[in-house]
């Protein structure tokens, strides 16, 4: 099967002069950043010193401001404008990759039927997350075929009703927001034709900007003058469990500064908080760690597969079964900041996972 990679290019122009490609100039800050040298920065882009300082003057002549303090002895380190720059693509990346995967993933099933007819594939919907993009690197490197389309829970479980997929990704809450979020699964999910994998428990809270400046504490500080919240999409599960959990402190989203901004991933919501555009928002522990963020835990979920009980039988679904079975793909599970994954792999029914379908 092809594999297909798309990744966001984005060029910065002004009045008349031609459009700066920030791709490599991008490169180039992030390795002086990492090396607090230009030298050293040229040598881990195979560029020459020249180049590098040449590419550097032409950005600081486009924006008129600079973007690198040097001095003698204390190397070179980003200034403000250079920092916005690499946060603004950390942005980009964020919001769009589920997009750009799911893009990829159909033009790979489109290729691969106008060579050599209809492949059999793995349709896999579910909601963008860590653990579901450690399985996805592993079914590539197994090469085995996915149709990938990242979607909210619901969405996905939707799918899985109308037989549109093979494997639905949604969570679930641990504790008193369980039986309110199966709810609103079980519309689709029928106990007599779907079972479910354990892909892992997480935890949910507030991220916040490093030494939490703002004096977060919980939900309640969200309505506070002066802090501003950016939110998740309409219909995604962690929206869904967010509107659950301030319906029962009695707390207003109208009174939430920022509450009907929409970000489509965990990373995003980390990524405009890190570059300062907003104060505080709400995802999983693992988003807030990769972007430096603090993190304030206020639930633990379960994040599922569903599937229908004649595709446990399929022998690609058992190859699947089999990775998310496998010790190497626990311990990947475990080594995401926030994430349990000592019951990965486990198969059960929709009455044992949840008391309420009983």
């Amino acid at each position: 099967m092809y594999k297909v990679k798309i990744k966001p290019h984005w060029e910065i122009s002004r009045d008349t002069e031609q459009p700066l490609d920030t791709a490599v100039l991008l490169t180039l800050l992030t390795a002086v950043q990492e090396t607090g040298s230009i030298a050293n920065a040229a040598k881990q882009t195979g560029s020459s010193y020249r180049h590098a300082w040449g590419l550097l003057r032409d950005a600081e002549r486009m924006f008129g401001h600079p973007l690198i303090e040097t001095g003698r002895g204390r190397g070179s380190r980003l200034l403000p404008l250079a920092e916005k720059l690499i946060w603004a693509d950390r942005r980009i990346a964020a919001r769009l990759s589920p997009t750009l995967e799911t893009l990829a993933s159909e033009l790979e099933g489109e290729l691969s039927k106008t060579v050599s007819g209809q492949p059999q594939v793995i349709r896999l919907n579910a909601s963008h997350g860590f653990a579901v993009a450690a399985l996805l690197n592993q079914l590539n490197e197994r090469h085995l075929p996915v149709d990938l389309r990242y979607r909210n829970s619901a969405d996905a479980v939707a799918a899985l009703a109308r037989q549109e997929c093979d494997l639905a990704g949604f969570h679930v809450p641990l504790g008193e927001f369980e039986d309110a979020s199966v709810a609103s699964y079980s519309r689709w999910l029928d106990k007599n034709k779907h079972c479910l994998i354990h892909l892992a428990v997480r935890n949910q809270g507030l991220m916040v900007a490093p030494g939490n400046p703002k004096h977060i504490a919980g939900l309640a500080d969200l309505s506070r003058a002066g802090v501003l919240f950016v939110n998740r999409q309409p219909g995604s599960g962690t929206r869904m469990l967010l509107e659950l959990m301030l319906s029962r402190q009695a707390l207003s989203p109208n009174a939430i500064e920022g509450f009907e901004s929409a970000e489509f991933t965990h990373s995003a919501i980390a990524a405009f908080i890190a570059s300062g555009m907003a104060d505080v928002g709400f995802g999983v522990q693992t988003a807030a760690h990769r972007f430096g963020l603090d993190f304030i835990p206020l639930v633990r979920e379960r994040y599922f597969f569903a599937l229908s009980n004649a595709a446990m039988k399929d022998p690609l679904m058992q190859q699947v079964i089999a990775i998310l079975q496998s010790a190497s793909f626990r311990d990947i599970v475990n080594q995401l900041n926030g994430y349990d994954g000592s019951a990965t792999g486990e198969i059960l029914s929709l009455s044992e996972a949840f008391g309420s379908l009983q």
